[in-house]
């Protein structure tokens, strides 16, 4: 006989499958501002139309959106119906298919996104809202792709050499060991220049005696310490050698050399030093109109006769006659229209376009189709039947008047 057991604890609910959500990026986003839910929320809308919006609103962000996956949630409708009213909802204002790009760089993808509004919102909110939606991604895809210019401080570097030695530990209480001190020289025998103190910031360094020459060796008679200085000084012709030193080093404009270059090209074009110091301010204007040195080389040494006489006159002749054009500057060309990075679908075919061209979320022949079907005729409804009779009956009518003689 089996014992029954009495217990007042309630029965747990059965578990319900958790609904599928879409991948990270993808699914349903809810759209700001909205109105809390209350009891009549959708009463304006078609018992189908309302039911699944009903269930839509409930479902959390990041859910999945597709058709095929409302159509197994919703046992009540088929994949032909839950289509029919995602399209009307889209209508009414309560939604709306949407492709973002996500990622930067060669990782960029679409990722497809269903915005959806408990309060029924028209053409001109939407078109708002997805202009900032796409201006915000454009943001972020620029902080992304544009990495920070301000680097962190270095780590402190030692200064180049080798570390100081350490110092050894002593006991406590016993004295520091004397430093040893600077060997002192007699003063009258140092020089009247090193008698002087040498002040040097931050440290102290002792003077040092200059080394003394060799016995067996005595300095050699010559001139007065002021003639030596004055023979030793440099004179006109040092001072000239060195400034056409300078003046060989120093780098030419690229408009120089390559006229310069123009010998080593064609030996027929060889310019000196000075025709090219004199073409050099034409060359440069070459340069200024966008054109390079390669293709400045080439117009100028292309189809040369077989002598010529004079380079330079040649030369600046051409540089005169085959000036190209002057480019208009990169500030006033018209600026290529930013990448969109926010595309609306339409909500029954899925093609994609901007938002102005979609009203109501729908494309021009699909917005068509939609305003020709009847508002209140669902499928398999006693209307739909009736005139599929009246079809019937009409065909019957025309065979009865194709028999008559």
């Amino acid at each position: 006989m089996a014992t029954p057991h009495h217990s007042s604890a309630l029965h747990a609910p059965a578990l319900s499958a958790a609904y599928p959500m879409a991948k990270p990026g993808y699914g349903k986003r809810s759209a700001p501002d909205q109105r809390p839910h209350t009891p009549h929320d959708f009463a304006l809308l078609p018992t189908r139309e309302r039911y699944v919006a009903g269930f839509v609103d409930h479902l959390p962000e990041g859910a999945a959106m597709s058709v095929k996956t409302l159509a197994k949630q919703l046992p009540l409708y088929g994949q032909q119906a839950i289509s029919t009213a995602l399209k009307a909802l889209s209508v009414a204002g309560h939604l709306r298919r949407v492709r973002c790009t996500v990622g930067a760089g060669d990782e960029t993808r679409w990722a497809f996104r269903t915005f959806w509004s408990r309060t029924a919102r028209d053409n001109e909110w939407w078109n708002a809202y997805l202009a900032a939606e796409n201006t915000r991604a454009a943001r972020h895809a620029l902080k992304v792709t544009t990495p920070s210019t301000v680097a962190p401080p270095p780590p402190w570097v030692p200064a180049e050499g080798p570390p100081p030695p350490a110092l050894p530990e002593r006991p406590r209480g016993e004295a520091a060991p004397d430093a040893p001190e600077p060997s002192r020289t007699d003063p009258a025998t140092e020089p009247a220049e090193a008698s002087a103190p040498i002040s040097v910031p931050h440290q102290s360094v002792p003077h040092q005696r200059p080394p003394a020459d060799p016995p067996d060796t005595a300095p050699a008679p010559g001139p007065a310490p002021s003639t030596a200085a004055t023979t030793a000084r440099p004179g006109p012709t040092a001072a000239t050698a060195a400034t056409a030193s300078a003046a060989a080093t120093a780098p030419h404009s690229p408009a120089y050399l390559a006229l310069a270059r123009l010998g080593r090209r064609d030996h027929r074009l060889g310019l000196s030093a000075d025709d090219c110091a004199t073409l050099e301010a034409q060359a440069a204007e070459w340069l200024a109109r966008g054109v390079d040195a390669d293709y400045l080389t080439t117009a100028l040494t292309a189809g040369l006769p077989a002598q010529v006489d004079s380079p330079l006159g040649f030369v600046r002749r051409r540089l005169t006659d085959k000036i190209p054009p002057r480019l208009l500057p990169a500030e006033q060309a018209s600026p290529a229209a930013p990448a969109r990075r926010v595309l609306m679908e339409c909500t029954d075919c899925g093609t994609p376009g901007r938002p102005e061209a979609l009203p109501d979320g729908l494309c021009r022949p699909c917005r068509a189709a939609h305003h020709s079907e009847p508002a209140d005729s669902p499928v398999g409804t006693a209307e739909a039947a009736a005139g599929a009779r009246d079809i019937g009956a009409y065909i019957a009518g025309l065979r009865d008047l194709l028999k008559a003689p």
